[in-house]
């Protein structure tokens, strides 16, 4: 897979895991409590690891790479 596909990918993962935060951001205080755990377990990290992959990559790949060499 190229490096430009895989960026895609991974901004699109990023791009709709930010949909539902802004949605619990930005619901009622009523319905709160059913958005609350899949927001905060599953929407949140898998965004915030997008965005750190999308920021530092190539930094993982470069030390990946270093480590492979090594053994």
């Amino acid at each position: 897979m190229k490096d430009t596909t895989l960026r895609a990918i991974i901004r699109w993962i990023h791009i709709i895991c930010a949909i539902p935060i802004i949605g619990y951001i930005y619901s009622p205080f009523e319905v709160l409590p059913d958005y609350a755990p899949p927001t905060r377990f599953v929407f949140f990290p898998v965004m915030l690891l997008s965005g750190l992959w999308m920021w530092k990559g190539h930094l993982v790949r470069r030390l990946a790479n270093r480590s492979m060499r090594t053994q």
